[in-house]
């Protein structure tokens, strides 16, 4: 829910300062901007919760530790590229994959009730997929709008 948060708010925030110092509201821009700070706010989580999302990793992958950091990385990776009009395409495109492959991760929390920030078995259990894989598919599909629209 928090990155939903953070992705609205940076994107209203974003298009306001465009309008403000701009004179006009660039969307697609604002909606890129808004991503890339939902981006950097989960890397965060990355580096803070490690442990509780080592625990997300399914059991059959080795060094647990070193992918959690490697994707928070990955992460901030991702949210400079999608501000590259360069490179922005390819970007969203391993963000796609990046987000696809995160979810085995996210069910195998759910099915395990893995609260990802204390690494304990109290989070929201497999209700909470009702809420995340829509949300993946809206995070999927945010990024496809905002980095393949022409302006």
């Amino acid at each position: 829910m928090k990155p939903l948060l953070v992705l609205f708010i940076s994107f209203c925030f974003s298009v306001l300062i465009s309008k403000l110092f701009f004179g006009k509201n660039n969307l697609l821009l604002s909606g890129r901007i808004a991503f890339a700070f939902m981006l950097l706010f989960t890397a965060i989580g990355h580096f803070v919760f490690t442990n509780g999302m080592s625990k997300m990793i399914p059991d059959f992958i080795p060094n647990k530790m070193f992918i959690v950091y490697a994707t928070g990385i990955l992460e901030v990776l991702f949210a400079i590229g999608l501000l590259i009009p360069k490179y922005q395409k390819h970007v969203a495109i391993a963000i796609i994959a990046f987000l696809l492959l995160m979810l085995p991760a996210n069910i195998k929390a759910a099915s395990n009730t893995l609260n990802y920030q204390t690494g304990e078995q109290n989070g929201n259990g497999l209700n909470y997929l009702w809420f995340r894989i829509p949300l993946q598919i809206f995070f999927i599909l945010w990024v496809l709008f905002f980095a393949y629209k022409k302006n």
